[in-house]
C-alpha cells in the first residue's frame, strides 16, 4: 500500500464518501448563480476603502477592532436587550461552529427541504444525524409534519431560513411562532437564518423585539455577503448573551481577520450606498419576475431575496442553452423532488437581467 493510500485510510469513510460544496467556474460568463451583489462601490469610496486598508496593521493578530465592529453591527441592527454577537467567517463557519457546540451523543439537526445545502453538511462533517422535513409543494413549511418531527426528533439545532434558499419564500409568521415554541418544548435551539435580509420585506428580529419572552432559545444569523461584502466573509450571530457566551468558546481565536473587520466597518459607515443598491436590486427584481412570468412555459415563484426560483420544462437543457449564451445561473432541479426542473437565478443588473432574458427565451 502507498502511503498516500495508508494516509487516505485515516480519513472517515464518510467523508470520503461525500461531495465537496461545487463552485462554478464562471470564466467569461455574466455570473448569476451565487447571489452576489452586482453592484460595486463608486470609484471615490473603493479609493478611500484602498487607502484606508492600507493603514491596517496586518503584522498584528487582530485587536479591538473586532471589538468595534460588533459594537457598529449591534447599533446597526438595533440588537435586542440582552442579546449578544458572536462573529464568523461567513455563515458558513457560524454553521459548523454550532453543530461543533451541539454535538451531544444522539443530537439531532433538524430543517425543511429543500433549504441551504450547508445545513446538512456540518451536520454530517461533526457526525450529527440530519433529518429534512420536506416543504409542501407551494414550497410553504409542513407544519404537521415539522411538528411531528421536532417531537420524535427532540432536534438539538432547528434551521429556518427566513427567506429560504434556493425558494426564496418568507414562512408564515403564525406557524414560525409555534414551531419555534415547540422547540423551545423539547428543549432545542432554533436558527432563524436571515441571509437574504437586505430584500426581504420583514426580520424575525422584529418579532423578536415585540416578544423577548418567547426568543431566549432563538438565534437569529445574517451574512455581510448578500448585503455587497461577499468576498470579505463576515457573518454573526444575535443571541441571548448567556447562550451567545456558551457558542464563542467554540470559535477560533482571531475567527475574522483585521482586513476583514475594516472592510466590514467601512460597508456599515456606508450603510446608505449599499440600501441604495439593496433597492435597485428590488426593483429589478420585480421587473424581471414580470418578464419572467411573460415567457411560454415559465413558472415564476414569490421572491423575498436577491433571487428567483423558476420552472421551466426542461432545466438541464435551459441551463446548458443559458451558459452557451454566455449566461451563468444555478441548475437546482436535481437537488430535490420538489425543484424537479428548476433554476434558480439571481437578480442582477438591469444589463446583465435584460441578457439573461435574451438568452433564455431561446434556451427554452
Amino acid at each position: 500500500m502507498s502511503r498516500t493510500a495508508q494516509a487516505l485510510a485515516r480519513i472517515r469513510r464518510d467523508v470520503q464518501g461525500m461531495h465537496a460544496y461545487a463552485i462554478q467556474d464562471a470564466t467569461g460568463l455574466i455570473k448569476l448563480d451565487a447571489m452576489e451583489n452586482p453592484y460595486a462601490l463608486p470609484p471615490a469610496l473603493q479609493r478611500a476603502l484602498g487607502e484606508r486598508l492600507g493603514r491596517v496593521p496586518i503584522h498584528r493578530y487582530p485587536g479591538p477592532r473586532i471589538d468595534d465592529l460588533k459594537r457598529a453591527l449591534a447599533a446597526f441592527v438595533g440588537l435586542p436587550e440582552g442579546a449578544a454577537l458572536m462573529l464568523g467567517n461567513g455563515s458558513d463557519e457560524l454553521i459548523s461552529l454550532l453543530a461543533m457546540a451541539c454535538d451531544t451523543p444522539g443530537a439531532t439537526i433538524l430543517a425543511p427541504l429543500p433549504g441551504f445545502v450547508m445545513y446538512e453538511m456540518s451536520a454530517r462533517l461533526q457526525g450529527l444525524r440530519f433529518v429534512g422535513v420536506p416543504l409542501t409543494a407551494d414550497f410553504a413549511l409542513d407544519e404537521a409534519a415539522m411538528h411531528a418531527a421536532i417531537a420524535r426528533e427532540r432536534p438539538a439545532i432547528t434551521y429556518l431560513a427566513y427567506p429560504n434558499n434556493p425558494t426564496a419564500n418568507l414562512w408564515d409568521a403564525g406557524v414560525m411562532r409555534r414551531l419555534i415554541d415547540a422547540v423551545a418544548d423539547v428543549g432545542g435551539l432554533v436558527v432563524i437564518d436571515e441571509a437574504y435580509q437586505p430584500f426581504a420585506s420583514h426580520t424575525w428580529l422584529d418579532v423578536w423585539r415585540a416578544e423577548p419572552h418567547a426568543h431566549g432559545h432563538v438565534l437569529i444569523m445574517r451574512t455581510l455577503s448578500k448585503f455587497g461584502l461577499a468576498g470579505v466573509r463576515l457573518g454573526y450571530l444575535i443571541g441571548a448573551a448567556a447562550l451567545v457566551a456558551e457558542l464563542d468558546k467554540v470559535r477560533p481565536p482571531y475567527n475574522v481577520s483585521a482586513l476583514n473587520a475594516e472592510c466590514a466597518l467601512f460597508a456599515l459607515e456606508h450603510a446608505d450606498e449599499y440600501a441604495r443598491q439593496a433597492a435597485a436590486i428590488r426593483a429589478e427584481r420585480a421587473r424581471l419576475m414580470a418578464a419572467l412570468a411573460a415567457l411560454p412555459g415559465v413558472q415564476v415563484y414569490p421572491s423575498e431575496a436577491n433571487m428567483i426560483l423558476v420552472r421551466v420544462p426542461h432545466a438541464t437543457r435551459a441551463f446548458a442553452g443559458l451558459r452557451q449564451r454566455g449566461v451563468l445561473v444555478k441548475n437546482v432541479s436535481t437537488m430535490h423532488p420538489l425543484l424537479a426542473n428548476c433554476l434558480r437565478l439571481t437578480v442582477g443588473t438591469p444589463a446583465e437581467n435584460d441578457a439573461l432574458l435574451a438568452a433564455l427565451a431561446p434556451s427554452l
